[in-house]
């Protein structure tokens, strides 16, 4: 059976965790403002903008979201972990909604207790909040600082977390199918990208049935160019063009599918029309260097290494000056997220460890040559979960 979620049990023994931790550490209660940090203890998630959202986990006592009225009726209808629900009715108010929050500790019993938080201000709006930090509303209480404890324990992954990612790589890998079928000259990368994005997303749903619903992203499955066409392949995080595929170009994609808010990455290199030398060469290299990095993976490894031995390849074939990123980086929840794999990183690779592998090249004004796939690390090496063919002749669109 298909899973599309983590699983109640598994919410609670990560609330255990925090909770054993924060007996360690004598603290009475952990406070959250990250939304992925909740989402990962709860399976809640929701959309954060400039109004403050709070979750408490105390060591005895309910677990408890504070945040705008809007969301009082969403968190039941996906989640039993969180067990009471404060709100305010919205920002800023005409009581600021610290205020309220102060409030809701105080009759928490919280005013004068050892509190964990991840975030010293005690709101995390991301448009333009501005109000007086928790810490000056609750002058008898002592803040400490746990802004690394969720981000830690989603390092290694779960059984349950890698089966949702290696279901996004199967969704990703179709999307990309699609992709390249409907990639022409004379189409605009963005109508290549929803076609197949919506009928990826389509024959997800249909083939794993009522049940499924992505939970961190609206639609299940985003596959696409992001303007990455042409010469603009050349920037890796472009975001749009104006001009229409032409033959001769280079096409940077990228993929992945919400299962369980989870995502695997996918990314490919592709050539419209018979490559040029100098496009075979660069390709050829960039695949190489990948290679490279794939054959160092195992527990025990740098994260150092991995970038080392792509820098390598890069060296030798003289190109180096055309390297713009490390090779990779953590992927689970986030699209991007530690461990990095990165020259500067001495932090050793683990077993459950998920990463992207994405060593690329690019000359402003010809090209960029990127794939990325996603790599497990196991107790003997590395699995690589995504599968898209990675040669230049099926690669090549005609």
């Amino acid at each position: 059976m298909v899973k599309f979620s983590i699983s109640e049990a598994e919410h609670k023994r990560r609330i255990e965790r925090v909770r054993k931790y924060l007996r360690k550490r004598k603290l009475d209660v952990l406070y959250l403002t990250n939304g992925t940090s909740m989402f990962y203890l709860t399976g809640y998630s929701f959309i954060a903008t400039e109004r403050p959202a709070a979750l408490t986990i105390p060591v005895d006592g309910k677990i408890t979201f504070m945040g705008p009225l809007l969301e009082k009726d969403h968190i039941p209808l996906k989640t039993r972990i969180i067990e009471d629900v404060k709100t305010y009715v919205d920002y800023p108010g005409e009581k600021h909604p610290i205020e309220h929050f102060a409030e809701f500790l105080k009759n928490m019993g919280l005013a004068k207790k050892r509190i964990g938080m991840d975030n010293k201000a005690g709101a995390a709006g991301i448009w333009g909040y501005k109000g007086p930090p928790i810490t000056k509303k609750l002058r008898e209480a002592k803040f400490v600082d746990m802004k690394d404890l969720v981000p830690s324990m989603r390092l290694i992954k779960s059984e349950e977390e890698i089966t949702l990612i290696k279901e996004s790589a199967k969704w990703a890998n179709l999307a990309h199918t699609l992709l390249q079928e409907y990639a022409a000259e004379g189409l605009w990368d963005v109508e290549v990208a929803l076609a197949a994005s919506y009928e990826a997303s389509t024959l997800m749903k249909k083939a794993l049935g009522p049940d499924y619903e992505p939970l961190r992203r609206s639609s299940p499955v985003g596959v696409g160019f992001r303007g990455q066409v042409g010469e603009m392949s050349a920037i890796p995080h472009a975001i749009a063009t104006k001009r229409m595929i032409r033959k001769g170009d280079v096409l940077v994609t990228g993929a992945g599918a919400d299962v369980g808010g989870y995502s695997c990455e996918l990314e490919r290199t592709m050539i419209v029309g018979n490559p040029t030398p100098k496009q075979k060469r660069y390709f050829n290299v960039m695949v190489k260097a990948q290679e490279a990095a794939f054959k160092m993976f195992k527990p025990g490894i740098k994260c150092s290494d991995i970038d080392k031995a792509t820098i390598k390849v890069f060296k030798k074939a003289g190109l180096m000056h055309l390297v713009k990123h490390h090779t990779g980086h953590g992927l689970g929840l986030e699209g991007h997220e530690p461990p990095w794999l990165d020259v500067g990183n001495e932090e050793p690779l683990r077993a459950g460890m998920v990463v992207s592998c994405e060593p690329g090249i690019y000359e402003t004004g010809f090209a960029g040559f990127r794939h990325s796939d996603t790599v497990l690390i196991t107790e003997g090496g590395a699995e690589i979960i995504t599968y898209y063919p990675r040669n230049l002749d099926a690669l090549t669109i005609s």
